[in-house]
């Protein structure tokens, strides 16, 4: 039986240059040369250099079971696959099942016809069933004696109907649009609302202005999907530890690789194509967020608290975009607020993380340089920042700028209190073990939370 897509839901060339990516960055200057003297020697050159955890693997279940089931009644099963053999062998081990291994390698990529000539040669026309799951499996199926199909697309039951006896087929599980926009985290996208925040605060609001940040804001989402998968594909060992975060559509096999890989490109691509219609100091910004984001997911969430203040630069800089997108200068106050708020937000997403982690017993958080013991640490760090930032909003309502904007300055005093019961009921939700999302999704369909949204709404329009 064939491997990727058939035995597990993944491709292990893919997952193994994510994971030469994440660990051996530099190695990515590489590939194009490995590439240009052949795929079966850009498999050995990364098969060499990282090896993914073949216990984390998301194996159809369904197949697996069917195999084992064959091999104790006494079934011969080859492992058949275009994967590199320092990748197949060590599989095949953990697994148990199979008596022989075919794989790529000494510079033979072993898929469609060069797989179906190893097998005819030591096997013999008609001499094997074999299982696979796309249209290269077809030259195989042909001179097969039985087929098996797993997660083979509609399209192509008909062509492998015609070219081979079918003996079993494992239903294909097609990837919808829920998939997808989980994929792309979508909802995340409420965090880019903050775009819009300068222009709020500038009252300056025309059709030019609402244009430009609605084009701003799609282009920033369309850049952090970009981003999010990314994340997604280099993190994947670490997220299929994570009770929740395996359930998402990469770490679990629900969406392929390949097409996530090919995403990532052309969502960027979107994205600065947006940029045009904007001022170039929203595409410097655009091009900062991303280069940040990404150092973030390489390497900067691997180190203790740079972690959560470059998570807090990460709000800051939507923030920054909105004022460029729209030509409107950064208001220090609002700068100084958002540093000390959204530091406050990252340091509870870590600390959410590690009472998750001292719940199930573990004291360290996998893939990051925490443990259990900071957690009093971090709790006082983010509580501070969080009422420096009320502190901050409470100097700005005394200075000149906030009396220059609003007729009655005084009634945004009563933003203060709204602000401390907010960021005081996020800690406290946070300690009681009930925040499962990023604190701004939180915010969004957090009822009470929406109800001081619109308090605060109507505060500031009674103050100007």
């Amino acid at each position: 039986m064939d491997l990727d897509g058939t035995l597990i839901r993944s491709d292990l060339l893919v997952e193994s240059f994510f994971l030469l990516l994440k660990h051996r960055p530099l190695c990515l200057f590489l590939v194009p040369l490995w590439l240009w003297r052949g795929k079966a020697v850009l498999k050995y050159e990364i098969a060499r250099r990282v090896q993914p955890d073949y216990a984390l693997l998301p194996y159809d279940t369904a197949f697996l079971d069917w195999l084992r089931a064959e091999h104790a009644r006494g079934r011969p099963l080859w492992l058949c696959t275009a994967s590199h053999r320092l990748l197949a062998e060590p599989l095949a081990e953990h697994l148990g099942l199979f008596e022989r291994v075919l794989a790529s390698e000494d510079g033979l990529n072993l898929s469609g016809a060069r797989k179906r000539e190893r097998l005819v040669a030591a096997l013999g026309e008609r001499g094997y069933d074999y299982a696979g799951n796309a249209a290269i499996d077809l030259e195989v199926w042909r001179h097969a004696r039985h087929a098996i199909s797993v997660d083979l697309p509609a399209r192509l039951r008909p062509e492998l109907a015609r070219v081979a006896t079918i003996e079993r087929e494992f239903a294909p599980r097609p990837a919808g649009l829920k998939v997808y926009a989980q994929a792309l985290r979508l909802h995340q996208w409420v965090k880019n609302l903050l775009i819009f925040l300068p222009l709020l605060l500038s009252h300056q609001i025309d059709v030019r202005a609402i244009a430009a940040s609605l084009t701003a804001f799609l282009a920033f989402g369309l850049c952090a999907s970009s981003v999010y998968l990314l994340n997604d594909l280099l993190d994947l060992p670490s997220d299929r530890r994570h009770p929740r975060k395996r359930q998402r559509p990469f770490a679990s096999g629900a969406l392929g690789l390949v097409r996530g890989a090919l995403l990532i490109p052309a969502l960027l691509a979107l994205a600065g194509l947006l940029c045009f219609g904007l001022p170039a100091e929203f595409f410097g910004m655009l091009t900062l967020y991303y280069a940040l984001t990404v150092a973030y997911s390489v390497k900067l969430k691997e180190f203790v608290l740079i972690d959560v203040i470059a998570l807090a630069g990460l709000y800051t800089s939507r923030i920054l975009a909105g004022a460029a997108a729209v030509s409107l200068h950064n208001s220090f106050w609002l700068l100084a607020f958002s540093v000390f708020l959204f530091l406050s937000l990252a340091l509870v997403k870590r600390y959410a993380e590690l009472r998750e982690m001292l719940r199930r017993g573990r004291e360290r958080a996998s893939g990051r340089d925490y443990s259990t013991h900071d957690l009093a640490l971090l709790q006082t760090l983010g509580i501070a920042s969080a009422y420096n930032s009320v502190l901050v909003l409470a100097l700005y309502i005394n200075s000149d700028t906030s009396r220059q904007l609003y007729a009655r300055p005084e009634l945004i005093w009563l933003l203060c209190p709204v602000l401390l019961y907010w960021v005081s009921r996020v800690w406290l939700k946070t300690h009681r073990d009930e925040m499962h999302d990023d604190p701004i999704v939180f915010a969004v369909r957090d009822r009470a939370s929406r109800w001081l949204l619109f308090a605060t709404g109507l505060i500031v329009l009674a103050a100007v």
